[in-house]
C-alpha cells in the first residue's frame, strides 16, 4: 500500500542488481542525472530527481547498496533519511510487503530523533514522512516512541536524572495509563526488607528509593520487568577513574529500557499482568557508603561481602530480583548496563543474554535478528560459581579472577532466582559509541523492540 498525496515526494529503494532495471523505467532527464553523477546505488548514498515540471527535487533515490533483494532491508538503511533529504513531506514509492514496510518507517522514525532539551528549538522544517497506514505503520510509530524515550533517558545527564526524576517519570506513565505505583524511599526501604539498594544509594543526598509499577489483568500471564537504576555511579569508594566517569549517566539504562518497554507493552494493551521494579539509586562517595569488605545482608537472606564496591549494580537488583518473584511471574527479565567485560567479549552493540531457559534464549536470539535487535548469549557456566565464595559470608559480589566478568555478573545475579523461575538476563551497553547514518553518538535503547515482538509473539 502506497499512501500519497499532491504535495508529497516519492523516495524509490534500489540495489546495485536493480538499478539498471529501475534507471530504464525513468525519464531522459531523470536518467540524465543518474549517468552524470556516477550513481550505483552505493549504500546510503542518496540522489534526488528533478520533477517533470523542472522542480529540483521530484523524486529520491536511495541506495542499498548490495543486498540481494528488499527482503535483506533493514531499518538502518533508511535511518539517514531525515537528516540527508530537504524539508517537505515524503513517501516510500515500492510496493513493499507489510515486514520491509514497517524496517523502512521504523528507520525513518529512529533516524528523526532529536536530543534538544540543552539546544535552543531549531527554527528550521525538517522532512517529513507520509505513514503508509495499517499494522507496520502503527507497530513502527509505537516500537519508535517507546525507544526514543529510553534514549531521552538515557541522554540526560545525572544532574537532572536522579532517583526522584526517575521515579517522576515512571509515575507519569503509570498515570497515563492506569497503573499502580509506588515509591519506597530512603531509610523506608529498611523496614520494607531492600537492604542492598538502601545501602548503594545512601551516601548520596538523593535518596535511593525502590519504585513499582502494576498493570493489567490479574488473569492475565504476568510478566516482571526489572532495571538497574543507577542513575550515576561513581564507582563509590572503590572510585571510577575519571575517563571511566564520563559516561556514567547511562548505567540506568536497563531502567530506561524497562520503561521504554512498560510503554510500548500498554499502549498496544498488551494482555498480560505486568509488573515493572526499578531499583533507583546513586553510587556516591560519603561518609555513610558502603566499603570493601562490608557484609551486607539482602532480602532474599544471603549475606553478600562486598569486594568492590564498583560492582553495586548486580546488589541492587538482587533485592529487586526476590522481590520481582515473589507473585510467581510466567517470565522475569532484567535489563542491566551490568558489566564491561559483555562489551570486552561482544563490542558496544551486541547485548549478551542470559537465561536458565535454553528454549528461550534461542527463540530470544533468532528473533533478535529478525527485528535487527540483535543479541547473543553467553553460558551461566557452572563450574566458574564457586569463584563467588566468600569465607564469611554466603558469597562475595565480585570474583578475584579478572576474567569471565560478565559470567560472574549473571552468576551472581542467579543465586537471587528460585528454582522454576524462567529468567532472562540481559547485559546490555544502551550507548551508540560510533556515528553512522541515522544512528547518532548517544542512547540506544538496545533488546526493546525484541522484547516487545517476543511478548507479542509469546502472550499475545
Amino acid at each position: 500500500m502506497v499512501i500519497s498525496n499532491a504535495n508529497s515526494r516519492p523516495i524509490w529503494l534500489v540495489t546495485e542488481s536493480s538499478l539498471a532495471q529501475f534507471s530504464a523505467a525513468q525519464s531522459a532527464a531523470a536518467r540524465a542525472v543518474l549517468s552524470s553523477q556516477t550513481f550505483n546505488a552505493e549504500r546510503h548514498r542518496l540522489m534526488l530527481l528533478p520533477s517533470e515540471a523542472g522542480e529540483p527535487v521530484g523524486a529520491v533515490v536511495l541506495g542499498l547498496g548490495a543486498l540481494e533483494s528488499l527482503e535483506q532491508l533493514r531499518w538502518w538503511h533508511v535511518a539517514g533519511l531525515p537528516d540527508k533529504l530537504p524539508a517537505g513531506r515524503y513517501y516510500f514509492a515500492d510496493v513493499l510487503p507489510d515486514r520491509i514496510r514497517y524496517q523502512c518507517e521504523l528507520g525513518w522514525r529512529i533516524g528523526d530523533y532529536r536530543y534538544l532539551r540543552y539546544r535552543a528549538a531549531p527554527t528550521s522544517s525538517r522532512a517529513q514522512l507520509e505513514p503508509s497506514g495499517g499494522d507496520p505503520s502503527e507497530q513502527a510509530e509505537r516500537r519508535a516512541s517507546a525507544c526514543n524515550l529510553t534514549r531521552d533517558l538515557i541522554n540526560t545527564p545525572a544532574n537532572d536524572l536522579g532517583p526522584a526524576e526517575l521515579e517522576t517519570v515512571m509515575r507519569d506513565l503509570a498515570a497515563r495509563h492506569g497503573a499502580e505505583f509506588r515509591s519506597i524511599v530512603g531509610d523506608d526501604l529498611l523496614g520494607a526488607n531492600y537492604p542492598l539498594v538502601h545501602a548503594v544509594g545512601r551516601a548520596s543526598d538523593r535518596a535511593p528509593r525502590m519504585l513499582e509499577l502494576r498493570w493489567g489483568n490479574e488473569r492475565h500471564p504476568r510478566v516482571t520487568l526489572v532495571g538497574k537504576g543507577v542513575c550515576f555511579d561513581s564507582g563509590g569508594l572503590d572510585l571510577k577513574p575519571a575517563a571511566a566517569m564520563l559516561l556514567m549517566k547511562k548505567d540506568m539504562g536497563g531502567a530506561a529500557v524497562a520503561i521504554g518497554l512498560a510503554k510500548a507493552l500498554m499502549e498496544r494493551a498488551a494482555p498480560l499482568r505486568l509488573r515493572v521494579l526499578i531499583p533507583a539509586v546513586e553510587n556516591a562517595v560519603g561518609g555513610s557508603a558502603f566499603r570493601p569488605g562490608d557484609i551486607l545482608r539482602s532480602r532474599r537472606g544471603l549475606t553478600v561481602e562486598i569486594g568492590n564496591t564498583d560492582a553495586e549494580g548486580r546488589l541492587v537488583l538482587a533485592d529487586a530480583l526476590t522481590d520481582a518473584q515473589s507473585d510467581r511471574p510466567d517470565l522475569l527479565v532484567d535489563f542491566a548496563t551490568l558489566t564491561g567485560a559483555a562489551r570486552v567479549a561482544l563490542g558496544p552493540e551486541l547485548p549478551a543474554l542470559f537465561s536458565n531457559d535454553a528454549a528461550v534464549s534461542q527463540t530470544l536470539q533468532t528473533l533478535g535478528d529478525h527485528e535487527a535487535d540483535p543479541v547473543w548469549p553467553l553460558p551461566l557456566w557452572d563450574p566458574y560459581d564457586d569463584e563467588l565464595t566468600s569465607r564469611i559470608a554466603d558469597l562475595n559480589n565480585v570474583s578475584s579472577s579478572s576474567f569471565s566478568g560478565a559470567i560472574f555478573g549473571a552468576l551472581f545475579l542467579r543465586r537471587f532466582i528460585e528454582a522454576g523461575t524462567s529468567w532472562v538476563h540481559f547485559d546490555l551497553y544502551g550507548w551508540n559509541a560510533r556515528e553512522r547514518p541515522g544512528r547518532p553518538v548517544g542512547a540506544d535503547a538496545q533488546v526493546l523492540r525484541l522484547m516487545d515482538r517476543y511478548l507479542a509473539e509469546r502472550f499475545g
